[in-house]
């Protein structure tokens, strides 16, 4: 296993990667199929295909999920990622053509870098040009490139985020992973142990605490509608579509588990993919995917790279994972 959610059967994932505009996308790919879920927590997402993923409506299996920087001009990377499943038979069977279902959601990171440069549908065919079922690059890749986090105070005071992946094997060979890409308004938490690892700094120095800040009334932030978290969470269990919705929902915790505070101005979705045959109880997995959702979170921020004047955890950690 390589403790990223290419642990998963059926899982492949690929970066676009723009770092001269801080910016990119991010593909995973599940070609043969998987039933879809979401959950969407934010007051302002960016998202597509989201409507279709709900019990109600009539398509179960997706094809992919596009997660990308650039705000809404990013969604149009879905493109890309629909041309490349198109060319190799993968879709929606019509009776006239095979439309790939291709769900995704964006993360605002046009602050820093170029703002006028966003991923488009080149840079979402590249990504799943890329895409492998091996080891999945974290940090300031793909989605999570242009991210920050702790904007309490504004970008001078603020930190790089990015994107981090995290699997866990339960009983019966079920696997759970979770690949997220982190632009918080809060700071990013260390799930285990409450210990802030990336979040608004002081300008004396020290962490802000954005939490008890908020608390204490500071909610006022320039940077207020330029925040989001979005992820996917796979599992090789058997679920129905509205069991793949449930899950969604519990594994959407480890939100909260590991941003501080969880915001109604961050636009955050969680994206649960179904890949397999193997039996799993909902509650079971929901636990096993909030607590994979949160080392991703903050596996994000200690394997991002400082970018354009933003400060990282590495930049004061000898933290070498992916080096």
């Amino acid at each position: 296993m390589d403790d990223a959610i290419t642990d998963v059967p059926g899982i492949k994932v690929g970066h676009y990667t723009d770092r001269d505009a801080a910016t990119g996308c991010t593909v995973v790919l599940c070609e043969n199929g998987a039933t879809g879920g979401v959950e969407v927590r934010g007051a302002a997402p960016g998202t597509r295909e989201t409507d279709l993923l709900r019990p109600l409506h009539l398509v179960e299996v997706v094809h992919a999920v596009l997660l990308g920087g650039g705000s809404a001009f990013g969604l149009d990377a879905a493109t890309g990622v629909m041309r490349y499943l198109e060319e190799r038979g993968c879709g929606f069977d019509t009776g006239v053509a095979k439309v790939p279902i291709v769900p995704g959601a964006v993360l605002f990171d046009l602050a820093i870098g170029n703002a006028k440069v966003r991923p488009d549908a080149e840079a979402g065919y590249a990504a799943c040009q890329n895409a492998s079922t091996g080891l999945v690059e974290q940090g300031s890749v793909g989605a999570g490139t242009g991210a920050t986090v702790g904007k309490l105070l504004g970008l001078d005071h603020a930190m790089k985020g990015g994107l981090g992946t995290a699997s866990q094997q339960m009983g019966r060979g079920i696997l759970v992973g979770a690949i997220v890409a982190v632009n918080c308004l809060g700071d990013v938490i260390d799930w285990r142990t409450g210990q802030i690892l990336a979040g608004a700094r002081k300008p004396e120095g020290g962490f802000l605490d954005s939490s008890e800040a908020v608390k204490g009334g500071l909610a006022d932030t320039p940077l207020g509608f330029t925040n989001t978290t979005i992820g996917v969470v796979a599992t090789n269990a058997r679920l129905t579509k509205e069991e793949v919705n449930e899950f969604a929902q519990l594994a959407g915790n480890g939100y909260p588990y590991a941003i501080r505070p969880a915001s109604m101005l961050d636009g955050d979705a969680l994206f649960a993919l179904s890949t397999g045959d193997a039996g799993g109880d909902v509650t079971a997995l929901g636990a096993c995917g909030a607590e994979v959702v949160a080392e991703a979170i903050g596996r994000a921020v200690k394997e991002a790279r400082s970018l354009c004047g933003v400060a990282a955890y590495r930049d004061s950690h000898q933290d070498t994972r992916n080096s």
